[in-house]
């Protein structure tokens, strides 16, 4: 028989809370990718690594929020931890992939269609494994209509944060990216969600194989959040950051303006993007 699916069992408490986390990893991330960009001097893979971790924590941990507030009426739901741990590592690293392709070749066309392309499917394939994690007495089917569109989505978001990241500089800027950040894969996970169904076997005897959602994803949403709370702290007390502003380093494809700017600055002259008066001899 078919179960009775219910993605929001708490309210508005697990929508909320996911989407703030998705926002906040978003925003970390952005910051960690522009910090990046700003300085010629810093350790770019380091930011960019930080950057993706960052966004990677924040979409899985929306994701596994959003799973506490799922519920079948008619059969409990249990989770596998090997696949759960295995949806959280392919979050960080396709989003990584995008993270880096961005970041070393720019938003060209084509360098921003594959990082798109490449991190959208990952974050897709993120949720469908940790789909893929759940145990419950009865099979889960997919509407490919809806499917499809969830795919369509994450490709689009995350098209559209790596191209914010690598553009947008301003704080507030950046803050607004991570909000429209938020609702697309909050979007994204609801859409895949919607096209969900449960077909309950008549007996008990099915795979109870595995944790409760509460047992398991509780404890493993505690490192991602602690990470996210850590790297906040890192983006705060940077105040190159936190600006924004000052350019000592161009993005890709600006290396040439970069260089006569810092060139020009040692010789006396102020940097672009700085409110620094300069100094006399």
């Amino acid at each position: 028989m078919d179960g009775t699916v219910d993605g929001f069992r708490y309210g508005a408490v697990t929508p909320v809370a996911a989407y703030l986390m998705a926002c906040l990893g978003g925003a970390l991330g952005l910051r960690c990718i522009v910090r990046s960009l700003l300085n010629a001097r810093s350790w770019k893979p380091g930011w960019l690594a930080l950057g993706a971790v960052s966004i990677g924590c924040g979409i899985w941990t929306m994701h596994f929020i959003a799973m506490i507030g799922f519920h079948v009426k008619e059969t409990r739901i249990r989770y596998d931890a090997a696949t759960t741990v295995l949806s959280l590592v392919v979050a960080v690293v396709v989003v990584g992939i995008g993270v880096f392709i961005v970041g070393y070749r720019g938003t060209g066309r084509t360098a921003l269609a594959v990082a798109g392309t490449v991190t959208g499917l990952g974050v897709a394939t993120m949720h469908y494994l940790g789909m893929a994690a759940m145990r419950l007495n009865g099979d889960v089917g997919y509407d490919p209509l809806g499917v499809a569109l969830s795919v369509l989505i994450a490709i689009a978001a995350a098209t559209a944060a790596l191209w914010a990241a690598v553009t947008i500089r301003s704080f507030l800027m950046s803050l607004g990216a991570s909000l429209v950040m938020g609702v697309a894969v909050s979007g994204m996970h609801y859409t895949g969600m919607a096209a969900v169904s449960v077909h309950v076997h008549d007996t008990a005897n099915g795979t109870w194989d595995g944790d409760s959602p509460l047992s398991l994803l509780l404890p493993m949403l505690l490192g991602p959040v602690v990470f996210l709370l850590l790297a906040g702290v890192v983006v705060m007390f940077d105040p190159l950051l936190v600006a924004g502003e000052r350019t000592s380093a161009s993005h890709p494809g600006t290396s040439g303006r970069g260089s006569a700017a810092n060139s020009a600055a040692s010789q006396g002259g102020s940097r672009p993007g700085t409110a620094w008066p300069n100094r006399k001899r």
